[in-house]
């Protein structure tokens, strides 16, 4: 693969500490100090971030020097359908900020749209666009955090289509508003 998914080093960081499923197989964390590289999701004690780089494939964290963790073992796949669920990620993932219909995954994929979204819920529990709007919403969250930008910049940025639907989406993931969010951020 080796392909770039246009996150940042923090945000990375962020999808190690929250454990989050949804990287897994786009990036790989590495830690210096112990040479071992696991899955953004790996449940094991989190390392200091200086000790810590990215990988975005496996065979580059391996030619590096670094073996793959016991505990979340990164270097299987778990399933014969998380090369599929892999591709949909990284598409979802490099193509957020666009309008993203269920015909374009499944045209990116090779697959019918109605297979495509059965085979993914049963891989996460999630539809590709429940998943786009998580990816989303984690992209404005860290832009609310970062940036001076205002909210419907940021909305626009992250490829929402309309304001409200925005809105709604954020408040059922993050338990808040855009703007509530940004200054439980800045307090915090």
């Amino acid at each position: 693969m080796g392909t770039s998914i246009n996150l940042s080093f923090d945000e990375m960081w962020e999808k190690i500490i929250a454990c989050d499923r949804k990287y897994d197989g786009l990036f790989f964390t590495a830690v210096k100090t112990t040479k071992i590289y696991c899955r953004p999701s790996c449940r094991s004690r989190k390392p200091k971030k200086v000790n810590v780089e990215f990988f975005y494939d496996i065979h580059e964290v391996e030619k590096a020097g670094y073996r793959a963790c016991k505990r979340c073992q990164p270097e299987t796949d778990h399933s014969p359908h998380t090369e599929l669920v892999k591709n949909v990620v990284e598409f979802l993932v490099q193509h957020y900020y666009q309008k993203v219909e269920l015909q374009d995954i499944s045209n990116h994929v090779g697959l019918s749209p109605y297979y495509l979204e059965r085979l993914f819920k049963q891989e996460t529990t999630e539809t590709p666009r429940t998943y786009l709007e998580k990816i989303r919403i984690d992209k404005a969250a860290y832009l609310l955090s970062t940036t001076d930008r205002t909210n419907l910049e940021i909305c626009y940025e992250v490829g929402f289509q309309s304001p409200s639907n925005f809105y709604k989406v954020f408040r059922r993931l993050k338990n808040s508003s855009p703007s509530e969010y940004r200054t439980l951020i800045s307090k915090g």
